[in-house]
């Protein structure tokens, strides 16, 4: 499986980003599927996972209600729709898929990686 993340840019506080994982290799069926991000000085974080086979869906508590991560089955592809965001969203986003069936939230319970993408968000 190999993973291709984008969609990042520079936005203001407030405003809505949205950001796709692409695999062009397996397709999803199966698998669980994450985005993390990485803040300057910071540990790799957990935002957000699904279950491809179900759709169950679980979020960190920072962006509930902000965020949704959204599947396409007919384009093998994961979203991060992200809205209000705020500064302290501001990192490196990274997709990651898990060829197995069942929620998870840490780094190394993940098999691939995409290569992340900037997201910026000015104050």
């Amino acid at each position: 499986v190999q993973l291709q993340a984008s969609g990042g840019g520079l936005v203001q506080a407030g405003g809505s980003l949205r950001l796709s994982c692409v695999s062009s290799g397996s397709p999803f069926n199966g698998y669980t599927m994450a985005w993390f991000r990485k803040a300057p000085g910071k540990e790799r974080e957990f935002v957000a996972v699904l279950r491809w086979n179900g759709g169950n869906t679980y979020y960190t508590d920072s962006v509930k209600g902000r965020f949704t991560i959204i599947r396409d089955g007919a384009h093998n592809t994961v979203f991060l729709q992200m809205n209000n965001l705020k500064p302290e969203d501001t990192a490196v986003y990274y997709c990651a898929a898990r060829g197995e069936p069942t929620i998870a939230t840490e780094p190394r319970r993940f098999d691939y990686w995409g290569q992340g993408t900037q997201v910026t968000v000015s104050s």
